[in-house]
């Protein structure tokens, strides 16, 4: 069976050969070339147009460049598929909008980067803080264009590189959300002014929500199958709002991209970190297909993938959850008994993808991803017959 036959079987709660897996993010440079494959250079090709007189117009060119964008994600596709992940990603926003020293400001406003983590030189990307420093720079901001060519390019190289792996990883498109681009872009303590101003706080939501909706609809009609969606809406002791505003500001357009998606025959795969207890039958009720990670590390015990499960498993599909903490530190025995637990109470009937509970990050250990590797390689195959 075939990546994309197997992703969209679980998808529709039913049963294919193997439990699908998905990785949000794979930054661990020690266990990718233990299999092989080089650690990513993105970094140092940021450095070299650094230097450049126009290197925001080359980057764009590069960015647009649809054989240019395949060939740079060979590596990360084959890393995937040496490890039996299902689920590649290309990313069609979240693009660079001007270099800095170190990392670049995005198109939706925020400031990117790269940390090195100093055991084996893994760099990752990661958010610095808001480059808008009021909603009067965020009307000057240019709005990023859902029609702009690098769009497509990036999901249509995508779409070649599992062409040319005969459909044995399925390249899925992502795009971002409603409030993770709306609060990243000012930082939290600006956006929290905003959102004392009803107005503009509806319009920095709707620019978003607008945005998102015509990409679902544009890479939806060029065949995505599914569609990767970023927005976190919590963290690890509650929501970054009320249950209400994301009622008023994100939910609207949230439900119009499930429904835009699904009358294209496509689904949407939320990831959303963070305690979502109070908003999770509202992710339900928009029509999201399958959420991940299901954070296992928030404070709060009931937010549990296993009791939500018991709840909910008929009407959404669950993707996670293996903590990243018990994979840094966590015992190899730990590790096998909770990914076993995970297939044999979640995947029977379908609805269930095999992942981590946010990402494979630096930390975690060759032996330690090998165990998470022997469990899913001996028990993951259907029918499902795990002893408890």
């Amino acid at each position: 069976m075939d990546a994309p036959t197997r992703v969209m079987k679980a998808l529709n709660h039913e049963e294919p050969d193997r439990v699908p897996a998905f990785e949000s993010a794979f930054t661990n440079n020690t266990i990718m070339e233990h299999y092989g494959i080089a650690a990513a250079g993105l970094s140092s090709g940021i450095d070299a147009l650094k230097h450049l007189p126009f290197k925001t117009r080359v980057a764009n060119y590069a960015m647009s460049n649809r054989s240019w964008l395949a060939k740079g994600m060979v590596n990360s596709y084959e890393f995937l598929r040496r490890v039996k992940i299902d689920i590649g990603l290309s990313f069609v926003t979240h693009q660079q909008r001007k270099i800095v020293e170190g990392g670049m400001i995005d198109e939706f406003g925020r400031l990117m980067k790269f940390e090195k983590y100093e055991g084996d030189g893994t760099l990752i990307l990661g958010y610095r803080g808001g480059h808008l420093h009021s909603f009067e720079d965020y009307e000057k901001w240019e709005r990023p264009d859902p029609n702009e060519p690098k769009r497509l390019a990036a999901f249509l190289a995508g779409k070649d590189v599992q062409k040319q792996m005969n459909n044995e990883i399925l390249s899925v498109p992502a795009i971002g959300g409603m409030m993770e681009p709306s609060w990243e872009a000012f930082g939290l303590e600006t956006f929290s002014r905003i959102l004392g101003h009803p107005k503009q706080a509806k319009k920095v939501f709707d620019d978003n929500g607008k945005l998102a909706v015509e990409l679902v609809k544009i890479l939806a009609d060029q065949g995505a199958e599914l569609i990767l969606v970023w927005d976190d809406y919590g963290f690890k002791n509650g929501l970054f709002m009320s249950p209400q505003n994301y009622r008023t500001y994100v939910f609207p357009w949230l439900k119009q991209m499930c429904d835009e998606a699904h009358k294209r025959d496509s689904r949407i795969l939320l990831h959303s970190d963070g305690d979502l207890m109070l908003i999770f039958e509202d992710i339900i009720k928009c029509g999201v297909d399958a959420l991940n990670p299901i954070e296992p590390t928030t404070a709060n015990p009931d937010y549990d993938i296993f009791r939500l499960a018991e709840k909910y498993k008929d009407k959404i599909t669950f993707v996670g959850n293996i903590s990243p903490v018990m994979l840094a530190v966590g015992t190899v025995t730990e590790i096998e008994e909770y990914s076993k637990r995970l297939i044999r109470e979640l995947a029977p009937g379908g609805g269930y993808i095999f992942s981590s509970g946010h990402s494979i990050n630096p930390a975690i250990t060759v032996d330690r991803w090998e165990a998470v590797m022997r469990v899913r390689e001996k028990y993951g195959s259907y029918p499902i017959r795990i002893p408890d």
